[in-house]
C-alpha cells in the first residue's frame, strides 16, 4: 500500500514515487499537487459536528467546544485549535507542528476520555435516581 513514507518531494509541487515502489515500474511516477492536500486531517475541522465550512474562519458561537478554549484563546481564527488537552498545556495547534499523527490521535484520546468522565460525574450529581448502565 502506497503511504507518505514512499512519495518524495522533489520541487515545491512535485511529487515522486520512486521505481522501487513496485517491481514492474520502469520510471518513477510523478505527482504534481500543491502540499496543502497532503495534509493530515485537522481532527475537530474536519469533523460532522463542525459548524463552520472549510477553508473558512469559525462561527465563534456554534461551535460546541467554544466551552473548552480558553478566554485568550476565543479571537483565533479556529479556537478549537487552542484547546489545552493535558497538563502540559499541549494543544492540537502545536500538535500539528511537532508531533506525529499517532501521538496527535492518543493526546486527544485521553483528553477526550477525560471530558467524558468529568461529563458523566456531572450528569450523576444532578440526576442520581438515574441508574447507571453497565458498560
Amino acid at each position: 500500500m502506497l503511504g507518505r513514507e514512499h512519495i518524495e518531494r522533489v520541487a515545491e509541487h512535485v511529487w515522486e514515487i520512486p521505481k522501487t515502489f513496485r517491481n514492474d515500474m520502469r520510471v518513477p511516477a510523478r505527482l504534481y499537487r500543491s502540499p496543502i492536500l497532503w495534509r493530515s486531517p485537522r481532527i475537530f475541522e474536519d469533523s460532522p459536528t463542525c459548524p463552520k465550512d472549510p477553508w473558512s474562519a469559525c462561527p465563534h458561537g456554534d461551535c460546541v467546544l467554544l466551552e473548552f478554549v480558553p478566554k485568550e484563546s476565543v479571537q483565533q481564527t479556529v479556537p478549537c485549535r487552542h484547546i489545552p488537552l493535558n497538563e502540559s498545556g499541549e494543544t492540537l495547534a502545536t500538535l500539528y507542528n511537532t508531533a506525529t499523527n499517532e501521538e496527535i490521535q492518543q493526546t486527544l484520546r485521553e483528553w477526550l476520555l477525560k471530558r467524558i468522565a468529568e461529563l458523566e460525574h456531572v450528569a450523576d450529581a444532578r440526576a442520581p435516581w438515574l441508574e447507571k448502565k453497565a458498560s
